[in-house]
């Protein structure tokens, strides 16, 4: 994609995160835009080694959420390291950070210092419990939400065991979320001329993501339960099997099961006092299930899902991922994207005017430390001196 002029170009953000959240909110800003500066510790962000895979000894893991930013090292435990921070700042719109709960106000770096100083900076940071109440400050990691939060209660095979989504969906939604309080406190910067604190946690985020099982509770339904494929409120709703692959059926409404019937050849179903309405097809799901297979079982679930969709009936097989990186549609919407040897997701989020563009791999550790110094007023000598010293370090310790 050819290098324009997107929603935050001009926008400067110091990336003091790792892992996932943080660098998958900083990645979004920086497709967008933003001038990202990424700062390792000197032991560099830890999934670097998360492989394998592994290229030029950097995991994917690392490469995915890493693109359109430049890398620099820094080693804020020490006093000179944090006083560079500072310095970089001083230009700085958005700090993010997902640092253990009171460690940067330990090294005087925290927001009620940092407001005073710079009072247009938006200060954001990505934690597990946010700061106070009963586990405020204690760590969080997707997993432990996805568990604590509800999200692996309902997840699993009917009558098997909870069992965790199979990605980070908790970080990644997290890191969303961060984006989405960054966007806003910029908006509402040009009003106000202030910066403000945002906070985005991972617990809280796990919480918004139990959409409908919570609202199933607070109107006094059963306590959720794990129902494999199937959805708890509608039905045809899972996968079904055909005589090749599984398809999976998202029917909403009463005419979307109509067509569906008329496309399988069975229309007398949609005349079934059994299946007359999405109530009573959610109560006779087993039954609907048996008459849906008998009529796909001589049927290629992929030729089916389309002429199902074609028809206007939600449906779409089920891929393997290698299946999914090839389809035309995926490359239609350019969400594979290629340059100088790297190659990534691209980005979900589509402007027509202001669009997002891939203009730099992820960093090498360390790799624009002398460049961002300098832009920073740095001289030669006191990038020099830092990097002697280990302030700044070259290579990972």
């Amino acid at each position: 994609m050819s290098e324009q002029a997107s929603a935050l170009s001009g926008i400067r953000v110091i990336d003091l995160s790792r892992v996932l959240g943080g660098p998958y909110c900083t990645q979004m800003l920086g497709d967008h835009g933003a001038d990202v500066i990424k700062i390792e510790p000197p032991g560099g962000d830890e999934t670097r080694g998360w492989g394998p895979p592994f290229r030029e000894g950097t995991a994917s893991y690392f490469i995915g959420v890493n693109r359109n930013k430049r890398g620099m090292a820094l080693d804020l435990r020490r006093a000179e390291g944090r006083e560079v921070l500072l310095r970089l700042l001083e230009t700085a719109d958005v700090l993010v950070e997902n640092f253990k709960t009171g460690t940067l106000e330990k090294w005087g770096l925290g927001y009620a210092t940092l407001k005073e100083r710079f009072p247009r900076l938006i200060h954001c940071r990505i934690s597990g419990f946010g700061a106070d109440g009963p586990m405020g400050g204690l760590p969080g990691y997707d997993a432990i939400i996805q568990a604590m939060a509800g999200l692996m209660s309902v997840n699993g095979e009917a009558g098997g065991a909870p069992l965790r989504v199979g990605l980070p969906i908790v970080d990644i939604v997290t890191g969303l979320n961060a984006v989405i309080g960054i966007t806003m406190a910029l908006h509402e910067r040009q009003r106000s001329g202030r910066g403000q604190f945002v906070e985005a946690a991972l617990f809280d985020s796990g919480l918004a993501l139990m959409h409908p099982h919570f609202p199933n509770v607070f109107l006094g339904g059963s306590p959720p339960k794990r129902t494999g494929n199937a959805h708890p409120n509608i039905s045809p709703y899972e996968t079904y099997r055909t005589a090749t692959r599984p398809i999976f059926l998202s029917v909403g409404n009463n005419v979307q099961f109509a067509r569906l019937c008329d496309t399988l050849g069975v229309p007398e179903l949609a005349r079934d006092p059994r299946f007359a309405d999405n109530g009573q097809r959610v109560v006779n799901r087993n039954a609907l299930r048996e008459e849906l297979e008998a009529a796909m079982a001589d049927q290629d679930g992929e030729a089916l899902a389309t002429a199902l969709m074609k028809a206007g009936v939600p449906a779409g097989p089920v891929l393997e991922t290698a299946q999914v990186l090839e389809h035309p549609h995926t490359a239609h919407r350019e969400m594979v994207v290629e340059m100088a040897g790297y190659k990534g997701t691209g980005t979900p989020v589509k402007l027509d005017r202001t669009p997002g563009s891939y203009r730099q791999p992820p960093p090498a550790f360390a790799e624009h430390n002398e460049a961002v110094l300098r832009e920073a007023g740095f001289s030669d000598q006191e990038i020099a001196q830092l990097t002697s010293n280990g302030i700044v370090p070259k290579d990972r310790g």
